[in-house]
């Protein structure tokens, strides 16, 4: 045991012990009084998740490590109040089952699907200000914090946004469950909406050929009498949920003790995740989540050191146990294949059971002529593709995807079937940070790798 392993399983861990440690990223509220009252709010309202289901999600993680399953895991940036809508979170939840789909027929494994959904508000930031037309105000930080209007009333981090977050969430959940459970999951609907899809595609000759095997599967498994009134795992799914843990205050406020088994779970999310700016091991972000017992994702950067990450998983995870670490990889296109084999190497010589998953999204973002924001689908497939091949060249699972993405027809990503040019970002430029990938690049994604999982080795 080293001697960071030795000082955290000794040290006394609470719900609010987070508060004695460093921590970057937060809001300057003006008023501490209006703040503590909106997370005694908070800590009376009922859990957004259970601790069963917490529970499931980890030993479904436990197989990802192990090879039997894969991990899909996408949804917007930044969720906003502006944008919430039935139809929003339908049409997410929708390109979700398509993805699904295609990558558990081409893997022949169980697809774990976690959204980046109720919950995901708040964003880190590279700078606490922003400066336009020599006027500085606080940055944007998501609406749970303060609004995206450049104004100076509306920059003011507002704690009644907490609240808001909160209920938008329970709505959100509400529904997904009831998309989840109430038939629009039925595994022939989705394979119509995939049809379709391939249908209208430019490059849809190219996805033919797996359509049509999933099609004859499915008339196949009717003609064995298994359809969706006597099998419910045809017309039924399990969805959940994940974000960014960044605003420690908000996440302490929904913190409950399990009555069965007296551990901790944070239950605003199933999934929580450390970004690449919060993750230092002696401060207050690592301190909080290494006592909830949800499972923790981790983004690993190009920055990330061996021993660095060997300390955080003793931290975090100092029993070793399955399931519970996702390592999320953001190395950019360039780098993955340069960067990423080190980390993988140890992790595995080390004996550490964890999922590697790829996000392919945030080491390739650059700045259009034009001044937007945007990634390339070209770049971003391949990030996977140098994720793919790390892993096979290790002897080491390829776990999963992280994707930011969004049902709408956005053009916030260059490239594509459809061939979004710089010039056409202006067409639907909707979101409130980084750049998403629409609905129909997202699926296309779910295709072009679906050759990789068929012949990646996740079945021992």
């Amino acid at each position: 045991m080293t001697i960071g392993k030795l000082y955290y399983a000794m040290s006394i861990w609470t719900p609010t012990s987070w508060r004695s440690k460093p921590i970057l990223q937060q809001p300057e509220y003006s008023n501490a009084d209006h703040v503590a009252h909106v997370e005694s709010q908070l800590a009376a309202l009922p859990p957004l998740v259970f601790a069963g289901e917490i529970r499931s999600l980890r030993k479904n993680l436990a197989d990802v490590a192990a090879g039997k399953a894969f991990l899909l895991q996408g949804g917007d940036c930044a969720e906003t109040f502006n944008e919430f809508s039935a139809n929003k979170i339908r049409d997410t939840f929708k390109v979700m089952l398509q993805m699904a789909v295609v990558m558990t027929f081409a893997g022949s494994v169980p697809v774990v699907k976690v959204s980046r959904m109720a919950g995901q508000f708040a964003k880190p930031r590279s700078s606490s200000h922003e400066t336009l037309d020599g006027i500085s105000l606080p940055s944007y930080r998501g609406d749970i914090i303060n609004d995206i209007a450049f104004t100076e009333a509306g920059r003011q981090p507002d704690p009644e946004r907490l609240l808001k977050a909160y209920h938008q969430s329970a709505a959100t959940l509400n529904l997904l469950r009831a998309f989840a459970q109430g038939g629009f999951a039925d595994l022939h609907q989705v394979h119509r909406w995939n049809q379709d899809f391939v249908q209208a595609s430019p490059l849809g000759a190219k996805y033919q050929n797996l359509a049509d095997q999933i099609d004859q599967s499915l008339a196949f498994m009717e003609a064995c009498g298994i359809h969706a009134e006597n099998t419910p795992q045809i017309k039924e799914t399990s969805l959940y949920t994940s974000h960014e843990a960044l605003l420690l205050g908000y996440e302490e406020a929904l913190t409950r003790q399990d009555s069965l088994t007296g551990d901790w779970y944070d239950c605003s999310a199933h999934m929580l995740w450390i970004g690449d700016r919060t993750r230092q091991p002696d401060h207050a972000h690592v301190e909080f989540l290494r006592g909830v017992r949800n499972p923790i994702g981790v983004k690993v950067g190009p920055t990330t050191t061996r021993d660095g990450l060997m300390e955080l998983l003793d931290i975090l995870n100092p029993n070793n146990d399955n399931g519970r670490i996702t390592l999320i990889a953001r190395m950019g296109a360039e780098k993955i294949t340069e960067k990423l084999p080190e980390l993988v190497r140890m992790v595995k010589a080390e004996g550490r059971n964890v999922v590697w998953s790829s996000d392919p999204m945030h080491g390739n973002t650059t700045t259009a002529h034009n001044g937007y924001k945007t990634r390339s689908v070209d770049a971003i497939l391949k990030e996977m593709k140098g994720f793919f091949e790390v892993h096979k060249a290790e002897g080491t699972h390829a776990g999963g995807v992280h994707l930011e993405m969004t049902g709408h027809n956005v053009t916030e990503c260059i490239g594509g079937a459809y061939q979004i040019t710089e010039e056409g970002l202006a067409a639907q430029y909707d979101t409130y940070c980084d750049p998403r990938l629409n609905g129909e690049q997202a699926l296309e994604l779910a295709f072009l790798i679906s050759d990789t999982l068929k012949s990646a080795a996740y079945q021992q």
